[in-house]
C-alpha cells in the first residue's frame, strides 16, 4: 500500500454516509429498523459511488465495480452462504432442530436449568450456525419453562439470547464467521480457536450468573420431549468435520446429503420436499447474497477513489501501535453494526478495510476475524431493534428493553475481547495448537 497516502480523500467515503442516512432516517422516522429493506439503501450507496468523480470514465468505473463484486473471495464467500441456507433448511425441515433441542432439554439437571438453558442455546447455534433459527427453536420453550418455575421470563429469554449470540460467534457454519474469515483470508478452525479462548470466560461466567441468580427457585422436570438421536448426527457431523479442518464447501455438501438422506429415510419428506427444502434455504440466503456482491463493488469504488487511504491515514496519525488499529478495527465493525443491525453485513462492509488496516500493521489475520465477529456479535446481541431480540420479545410477548438487562453474555463477550485487545496483545493458544 502506497505509505504516501497519495490518492487519499475523504469524499470517496460518501456513499457510506449516504447508506446510513438513509437506513437511519428511514428506520427512525417510521420507529422501525426493519421497515427499509437494506439492500436498497446499499444499492443506492453503489449507484452514488459509480456516479462520482466526472473525471473518470464510466466504463472504467463499471469495470472496476465487477473487478470488487467479483473478487475471488466475494463469489466464495457467496456459494458458501448458498450451501449453508441449503443445509440449514432441509435439517430443520427433518426435525433435527427439534429433535437437537428436546435431546438437549432431556439432559438438563433441574437444579441449574436456566444455566443449562444457555448452554443448550450455545450448543444449538454453534452447530447451526445461526442464533435467529436457536431463538425462534428456544424461546417459545423457554417462556414455558419460566410459567412452571416462577423465573423470571425475560431472564430466562436473555439466556437464550446470550447463548443463541454465543454460537453466532463460534459457529463453523454462521454467516459471521463466513464473512470474518473470507474478508480476512484465514481458516475457519484457526478463527475459532482464536475466538474460543477469548470469549470461554465470558460463557462460563454466564454459567455461574444464571445458576446463582436462580438458586432457591425449586426443581422442575421438564416435560417428556422426544426426540430421534439420528436427527441429531448432521449437526454433530457438520460440527466435528469443520472442527477437524476439512474445507467448508465439503463440509456443507456432506452435512446436506448426510441431513437429506436421514430426511428421506425417516419420511420426513420425499425426493420432491427435499429438492423444495433446498431451494428455500437458498433462497433465504438471496438478498445476503446480492449484498455481498453490491458491497464488494462500493467498496472497490471506494477503495479507488481513495477512501480506503483515508480512513487508513486518520486510523495512522492517532495509532501507533497493533493495539490501536485492533481497537480502531473494533470500533468500525461496532458502529457499523449499530447502525444496520445486522452483523453479518456488518462485517462485510468493515472486512476489506480492515484487511487493508491488518496489511498495514502486520496483524494477525485470524485474530482480525476474531475481533470483527466478537464485536460485531456483541452489539447485535444487546441492541433493542436487532433482528435477534425484537424475534425474541415478539415470541414471550415482551419489550426487548425487558430483556436487555438479562444479556449477560453478550456484554461479557465485549468487555472480553476488549481485554484480549488492550491486556492480551499476543495472545497464544498453545493449549489448542
Amino acid at each position: 500500500m502506497d505509505q504516501n497516502f497519495k490518492n487519499s480523500s475523504p469524499i470517496a467515503l460518501l456513499p457510506l454516509f449516504i447508506f446510513i442516512a438513509i437506513f437511519m432516517g428511514t428506520s427512525i422516522l417510521s420507529k422501525d429498523f426493519y421497515a427499509m429493506p437494506v439492500i436498497v439503501p446499499f444499492l443506492i450507496a453503489a449507484l452514488v459511488a459509480l456516479f462520482m468523480n466526472r473525471k473518470i470514465p464510466m466504463e472504467k468505473k463499471l469495470e472496476t465495480f465487477c473487478k470488487g463484486a467479483g473478487e475471488s473471495n466475494i463469489i466464495l464467500m457467496c456459494f458458501i452462504f448458498i450451501l449453508a441456507g441449503a443445509f440449514a433448511e432441509v435439517a430443520k425441515s427433518m426435525g433435527a432442530v427439534e429433535s437437537t433441542v428436546n435431546l438437549g432439554l432431556r439432559l438438563l439437571p433441574s437444579n441449574v436449568l436456566i444455566s443449562g438453558v444457555f448452554i443448550i442455546a450455545c450448543f444449538v447455534a454453534l452447530s447451526i450456525g445461526t442464533s435467529m433459527g436457536t431463538i425462534v427453536a428456544l424461546v417459545p420453550i423457554a417462556t414455558g419453562i419460566a410459567s412452571k418455575t416462577g423465573i423470571p421470563e425475560a431472564l430466562v429469554v436473555g439466556a437464550v439470547v446470550g447463548g443463541a449470540m454465543f454460537g453466532d460467534n463460534l459457529s463453523m457454519i454462521s454467516d459471521t464467521t463466513i464473512a470474518a474469515t473470507k474478508t480476512q483470508g484465514c481458516e475457519m478452525k484457526d478463527k475459532f480457536r482464536m475466538n474460543f479462548i477469548i470469549v470461554l470466560p465470558a460463557a462460563i461466567i454466564t454459567s455461574l450468573i444464571f445458576a446463582f441468580i436462580t438458586l432457591g427457585n425449586g426443581s422442575y422436570q421438564v416435560a417428556d420431549y422426544s426426540y430421534s438421536l439420528i436427527k441429531v448426527l448432521p449437526y454433530i457431523g457438520v460440527l466435528v468435520a469443520a472442527l477437524l479442518g476439512i474445507n467448508v464447501i465439503l463440509v456443507l455438501v456432506g452435512g446436506t446429503t448426510f441431513a437429506g438422506v436421514i430426511g428421506l429415510a425417516t419420511g420426513a419428506f420425499n425426493i420432491k420436499g427435499l429438492f423444495q427444502s433446498m431451494g428455500k434455504g437458498i433462497g433465504g440466503m438471496s438478498e445476503l447474497v446480492i449484498i455481498s456482491i453490491i458491497i464488494g463493488g462500493m467498496v472497490e469504488l471506494i477503495k479507488f477513489n481513495g477512501g480506503i487511504e483515508f480512513i487508513l491515514q486518520y486510523i495512522t496519525k492517532r495509532v501507533k501501535s497493533k493495539k490501536g488499529a485492533e481497537l480502531g478495527i473494533a470500533i468500525l465493525v461496532s458502529l457499523v453494526d449499530i447502525c444496520t443491525a445486522n452483523n453479518t453485513i456488518a462485517i462485510v462492509t468493515v472486512g476489506p478495510i480492515a484487511k487493508d488496516i491488518s496489511d498495514k500493521f502486520d496483524l494477525e489475520p485470524k485474530r482480525v476475524a476474531g475481533i470483527l465477529d466478537m464485536f460485531s456479535c456483541a452489539f447485535q446481541g444487546i441492541i433493542p431493534y436487532g433482528a435477534q431480540l425484537l424475534s425474541a420479545s415478539a415470541l414471550a410477548k415482551l419489550s426487548p428493553f425487558s430483556i436487555m438487562k438479562y444479556l449477560y453474555y453478550p456484554y461479557l463477550m465485549g468487555i472480553s475481547a476488549l481485554i484480549a485487545i488492550v491486556l492480551i496483545p499476543n495472545l497464544k493458544l498453545k493449549l489448542l495448537n
